[in-house]
This record gives structure tokens, C-alpha cells and sequence, in this order.
């Protein structure tokens, strides 16, 4: 390596001199050293000095400009380089050397400027500030048709350089997307798609622009959908497959872009996949069904790409994602359970799946997965039954269908997913099916689960649809026994805690059941609705400006109801209850208006 320092000695002079052949010599010297020891050499390069008087070897009347450019691009290839070449002014030349005529020139100041920002914030901000960005994304512009393969490893270069410039740092990301970069990008993806190089640049570029909510409007307004399912359709490689996946996926969370990808064929792609690799047990190919069959429920999720492949339930995708609850693949029962949830996202098709046997498929698959079974297909089968379940037309069909008495097999299970869907399956169901609400409330072991879950107090999910179910079904059964069932197990301490819930809904569901309480059982009733608090709480709520009507409204139903045990109404004349009652009577509610004055006689003839 002596060779080295007298190299770079003596480029320290010939620089100053400009001898032009003698410098040629020089940084011919130095790449070939670069070549055979990139490491060592960039440290002898920094140690000398030699960087500071590169940039005035990058002007453009240089006639070595291309090759400097090539060494700043070699050295910058280390990490320890990028810094002293902002330090040493290089960045300011090399940006304005984008605007040279020479094809050479830009391939190297390309390289040089992508090599700086790599995982550089100093180099990003250095390039930003001379405005490089902007003069790449004009040459990507008025190249973009040129396909003679030197242009296009030029694009290429310019492609990695706005990816290195702008890769995870959403300000430079949204500064390239203003610019109008994406559709740029799109239409050169169009143009070079059989050139392997440029299309992963491009692909690599989209899946970092796809990740800020700002591309996708972009992104919809090009035929990004289009090129992307042609290029996909290519595709034989597992790697290249799974590059486009990866824009595809956030693309998809993009309603108006998911219809442009089922319109442009996506679907068909993704089946064909499922087909290919359901009975493989690849590594590989299980990856692939897993990414195919999740972007094909993603692509479910919007409205109208779900209804356009439903086709009124005669649609060839919709039969094949059927198909694939039965199989014996865990990963496409989960898929098929999650697109029947995702297709049951109107009354229409719900009733349409109903009566065509779909339930029973939920439930045979259920069935086989009770004993250690998998949660997220658990999970997902019941999220389905229970948007199934909520037509009030199907509610009967299903309880007939033995749908209830599969749910509860899963009361043991002891994963919070599971049993918050449970819970909103069965409370769907019995809405309003007064028979169906009096079997569950008389079953001893779901009101004694459902009062257990009460008192989860870190899941507020389960513990809310536990409330919520055990309101529900005094409230469907208005049924002595149901009442009975749930003071045996200790469920009416939680009916008045769900009586003060942030959620007005919940508030008043318990308001109700424990008005039906009071009308039906309140001598049995009567302790625990005293040790729960039950009348201060209801002072409460009449007393705060902030309950809503109906709130108010119930609370006064209740108050009434509840004198007709002596005990608690003994409480509610220690509480004045008449003053609060009183100020009700000129509500701008006219029902609360009627009941604070029935209230109020009822208080007055008691007291």
C-alpha cells in the first residue's frame, strides 16, 4: 500500500496544478486501490486530507469530474466516510453536477449521492438543502421513456439514490411525494418492467412511499393496480412475489385501490396461489398462502370490492373462499372465516349466507377446534356467526340450527379474544328472542362464567359484553326465573355498576334490567340492590346536569319500582329525592318532563 501515499501526495499537488494527466493518473491509482481494499483505502483517503480538495475537482469545467464522482461514490460505500464528505463540501458540486449533459457524470454523481444518504441523516439533510431531490425526480421524468439500457441503469441509480434519500424519514418521504415522484415511479414501472433492476428499485421505492397515509390518494389517481397485478401474474420467484406483496399490502388498506386491485384481477392471482400451495409444506409456499389468503380478506374490507365479489352470493370467489372453511389447512380455515365475516357486512348477504348453509360450516368448523383448538380461527369463525346473527330475520334460523349450543362450548376458553366474541355472538342471537334469552339466563354455568367476567377489569371488552349479555337477557326474558338465576350467582352488584358506565348505552341497558328486577323480584332482589348502592346512585344520576335523558327518564322508572320494598324505600326518603325530581318537571325533554311529575306524585303519596 506505499503505492497508496505517494498517490494521494501527489494528487495533493497535481490537484492544485491541475496537470491534467498526471491527475488522471492519479485517481486512476486510487479507484484501482478502492477496488482491491475499499476499507483500507477510504481510511488512508480521509486521513490525508485529499477529500477537501475533491470538490474543486467536481466542477464543471473538470475534466476528471465523472471519476472523482466514482471515488466519492466507492468511498462513501463505508459508513465512517459519509460524514467527512458533507464536512469536506462535496454535496453542493455534486448536486450541481446533476445538471450536466453527460450521461457518465450522472451515472457517478447518482451513485456518489445515493452512497452519502444511506442511513445518513447528516448526508440527507445536506442533499435536501441543495435541492437534489428535485432535479432527480425532473431527469426520472424526461428519461423515463428512454429504454436503451445505459438509460436505464441510469434511472436506476437515481431510483436507489431518492430511496436512500428519503428510506424511513416521513418528511423527505412527503417532499418527494409533493414533487409528484409517485407517478413518475408508476409510469417507469410501466415502461421497464422487463428490466429486473429497475423494477425492484421501483417496487422498493413504493413500499416506502405506501407506508404515509398521504401517497395512497396518489397512488389511486395512477394505474398502479393495473401494473402491479401484471407484473405479479410474471412473477415466478417466491422473493420477487413477495417484494410486490409488500406494496400491495399497504396499498390495499386504501378502499378506493382495493377495487382498482379486484378489477384489475388481483383476486384470481390470489386463488390461483392458495391452489398451488395449500398442500405444500414449503417454508416458503406456507409463507405465500398465509400473505395471499390475508390480502385477500384485506381486499374484503372495502364496501364496494366486498359486494362486487359477493355478486349476490353467486360469485365464483365467494364459492371458492367457502371452500376453504372445511379444509384442513389452519391458515385458510381462518382466511375463509375472517372473508365470511368481512362479506357479512349487510343484512342482504347475511340472510343470503344463512340460507345457504353457512352456518352449519362455521359450526362444523368450530367444532374442530374446541379441544386446544386455535384461537384465531376460534376468533374468527365467531366474529362471523356473529355478524351472521344480526338480521333479525336470521336470529331464529340460527338459535334452530344449534347455533348457541356450539358457542358454549367455548365458555371455558380462557383467551380474551375468544371470549369477547362469544359474548357478542350470544348477545346477537337472543335480541329480542324471549325463549332463546330464557334457556341461556337459567343456564347455571353461563351466568356464573358471565359474573366472573364481570370482574375482568383488565379486559374492558369481555368485561363490558359480560355486563351487557347479563342485562340482555332479563331484558329479553323479562322471565322470574332468569332474575332468580342471577341474584343466586352475584350478578346484580354489576347490573348497578354498569348503571354508572361512561357509555350512555350500557347505562341505560342496566337501567332497564334493573327496572324488570324491581318490577318482577324485588323481594329477592332487595339486599343486594341495597349493599350495591343502588339508590345513591340513582340520586346521582337524576342529580348530574350531565345524564343524558333517557338516563334520567329510566332512573326515575326505577325509583318508582323500587318503593315497593321498605327498606329501600326508606333510603330514597332519606335521600330527598323530591327536590332533584322536582327541578325535572321543566325539562326541555318532554318524557322526562311527564315522568319527573309522575315521580314526584309517587314520592309525595309515599312519603
Amino acid at each position: 500500500m506505499v503505492v497508496i501515499s505517494d498517490t494521494l501526495k501527489k494528487l495533493k499537488i497535481t490537484a492544485v496544478d491541475r496537470t491534467e494527466d498526471s491527475l488522471e493518473g492519479c485517481l486512476d491509482c486510487l479507484l484501482q486501490a478502492l477496488a482491491q481494499n475499499n476499507t483500507e483505502t477510504s481510511e488512508k483517503i480521509q486521513a490525508s486530507g485529499i477529500l477537501q480538495l475533491f470538490a474543486s475537482l467536481l466542477t464543471p469545467q473538470s475534466s476528471c469530474k465523472a471519476k472523482v464522482a466514482n471515488i466519492i461514490a466507492e468511498v462513501a460505500k463505508n459508513e465512517f466516510m459519509r460524514i467527512p464528505c458533507v464536512d469536506a463540501g462535496l454535496i453542493s458540486p455534486l448536486v450541481q453536477l446533476l445538471n450536466s449533459k453527460d450521461q457518465e457524470v450522472l451515472l457517478q454523481t447518482g451513485r456518489a449521492l445515493g452512497n452519502i444518504c444511506y442511513d445518513s441523516h447528516e448526508g440527507r439533510s445536506a442533499v435536501d438543502q441543495a435541492g437534489g431531490a428535485q432535479i432527480v425526480i425532473d431527469h426520472l421524468r424526461s428519461l423515463c421513456s428512454l429504454t436503451d439500457p445505459a438509460n436505464e441503469k441510469l434511472l436506476t441509480v437515481f431510483c436507489g439514490m431518492l430511496m436512500n434519500y428519503s428510506n424511513e424519514n416521513d418528511s423527505l418521504q412527503a417532499q418527494l411525494i409533493n414533487m409528484g415522484v409517485i407517478p413518475t415511479l408508476v409510469k417507469l414501472l410501466g415502461i421497464h418492467c422487463q428490466n429486473a433492476a429497475l423494477t425492484e428499485m421501483c417496487l422498493v421505492a413504493f413500499g416506502n412511499l405506501a407506508e404515509l397515509e398521504s401517497s395512497k390518494e396518489q397512488f389511486a389517481s395512477t394505474n398502479i393496480a393495473e401494473e402491479l397485478v401484471k407484473l405479479f401474474k410474471k412473477q415466478i420467484e417466491h422473493d420477487k412475489r413477495e417484494m410486490i406483496f409488500e406494496v400491495l399490502a399497504p396499498l390495499a388498506e386504501n378502499d378506493a385501490i382495493k377495487l382498482q386491485l379486484v378489477e384489475a384481477g388481483l383476486v384470481e392471482c390470489l386463488l390461483e396461489i392458495v391452489q398451488q400451495k395449500v398442500d405444500s409444506d414449503k417454508e416458503d409456499d406456507i409463507t405465500e398462502l398465509k400473505t395471499g389468503s390475508d390480502l385477500m380478506v384485506l381486499l374484503l374490507l372495502g364496501d364496494e370490492s366486498m359486494q362486487k365479489l359477493f355478486e349476490g352470493g353467486k360469485g365464483s370467489v365467494f364459492q371458492r373462499v367457502l371452500s376453504w372453511i372445511p379444509s384442513n389447512n389452519h391458515q385458510l380455515q381462518l382466511a375463509g372465516a375472517l372473508a365470511i365475516a368481512n362479506f357479512a357486512r349487510n343484512d342482504g348477504n347475511c340472510i343470503h349466507m344463512v340460507d345457504n348453509g353457512i352456518v352449519e360450516k362455521l359450526m362444523d368448523l368450530l367444532d374442530r377446534h374446541v379441544e386446544d383448538g386455535n384461537v384465531t380461527v376460534q376468533h374468527a369463525a365467531l366474529s362471523a356467526l356473529r355478524n351472521l346473527a344480526i338480521p333479525v330475520i336470521n336470529k331464529a334460523k340460527m338459535l334452530s340450527a344449534g347455533v348457541t349450543e356450539t358457542v358454549l362450548k367455548f365458555l371455558k376458553s380462557e383467551m380474551p379474544p375468544v371470549q369477547f366474541k362469544l359474548l357478542g355472538t350470544l348477545r346477537m342471537l337472543i335480541d329480542a328472542q324471549a325463549e332463546a334469552a330464557e334457556q341461556l339466563g337459567k343456564n347455571v354455568k353461563l351466568v356464573e362464567r358471565l359474573v366472573e367476567w364481570c370482574e375482568a377489569k383488565d379486559h374492558a371488552g369481555v368485561m363490558g359484553e359480560s355486563n351487557r349479555l347479563l342485562s340482555a337477557l332479563i331484558r329479553h326474558s323479562k322471565s322470574k326465573d332468569v332474575i332468580k338465576t342471577i341474584v343466586q350467582s352475584g350478578g346484580i352488584k354489576h347490573l348497578v355498576t354498569m348503571a354508572t358506565s361512561e357509555h350512555v348505552i350500557m347505562q341505560n341497558e342496566a337501567l332497564v334490567a334493573l327496572a324488570l328486577i324491581a318490577a318482577l323480584e324485588l323481594g329477592t332482589a332487595e339486599k343486594d340492590l341495597e349493599s350495591a348502592k343502588l339508590v345513591q346512585i340513582l340520586h346521582r344520576l337524576l342529580a348530574d346536569e350531565r345524564s343524558a335523558p333517557e338516563i334520567k327518564y329510566n332512573s326515575m322508572v326505577l325509583i318508582c319500582a323500587l318503593m315497593g320494598s321498605e327498606s329501600l324505600h326508606k333510603e330514597v326518603q332519606d335521600l330527598a329525592f323530591l327536590d332533584v325530581v322536582s327541578k325535572l318537571r321543566s325539562h326541555e325533554n318532554k318524557s322526562v318532563a311527564q315522568q319527573a311529575s309522575l315521580t314526584e306524585q309517587r314520592l309525595t303519596v309515599e312519603s
